[in-house]
């Protein structure tokens, strides 16, 4: 009787999963909520990947929404960035910021003072010395600093930048490609519903 009420409830388990499953697909259809693209390679695993830059102001409002939101992916999904130039200076230069960051580990630390300088104190990054100077006080070495900002390294990692975004599809930013693939439409503006849009479209 015990193991007949086990499988009882497991067939009920799965009965729920594949309901849920097909509420889910109802829910998001493509062309509404997401469109695929050709897309870009993307490392193994479950990945959404936000094209932005320090210098959109849309970016910059949109931003808590995608913080919190990849707060509920954590450890689920894998949440990354790609900052985009669009052919400006003063993007390009916010592709360089975003570059010494994720270089010295300290994305968490400036991420938001970034937007803050360049959208609330309207001091954009506009030559290398800027980047020097606003790196060198968030308590990084000049030194370092220096052999990087101007490097081939970093010129590499800008046209790595600019690839993406021109195989990603995208339109404009703020955009959200998940897994390589798939484009998000009609974003949601709550971290919860976005996350699920997200999860739901990583596991297709």
């Amino acid at each position: 009787m015990l193991f007949n009420r086990f499988v009882t409830l497991l067939l009920s388990a799965l009965l729920m999963v594949g309901v849920f499953s097909q509420v889910q697909a109802a829910q998001y259809q493509e062309g509404k909520q997401y469109q695929v693209v050709s897309g870009i390679p993307e490392s193994p695993g479950p990945v959404v990947r936000e094209f932005f830059s320090y210098n959109c102001p849309h970016c910059y409002h949109q931003d808590p929404l995608f913080l919190d939101t990849a707060k509920l992916l954590k450890g689920k999904v894998r949440f990354e960035r790609t900052p985009v130039g669009a052919g400006r200076t003063q993007w390009i230069m916010s592709q360089k910021a975003y570059y010494i960051a994720n270089k010295f580990n300290v994305v968490a630390q400036v991420h938001s003072e970034i937007f803050n300088r360049i959208h609330e104190q309207h001091l954009p990054f506009q030559r290398s010395q800027d980047l020097i100077d606003f790196f060198t006080a968030q308590g990084l070495q000049k030194e370092e600093l220096t052999k990087v900002v101007d490097s081939a390294d970093i010129s590499l990692a800008i046209a790595n930048y600019d690839a993406q975004t021109q195989l990603s599809g995208i339109r404009g930013v703020p955009s959200l490609l998940v897994n390589g693939k798939y484009l998000i439409r009609n974003q949601p503006k709550d971290p919860q519903a976005l996350a699920d849009l997200i999860q739901y479209l990583a596991q297709k």
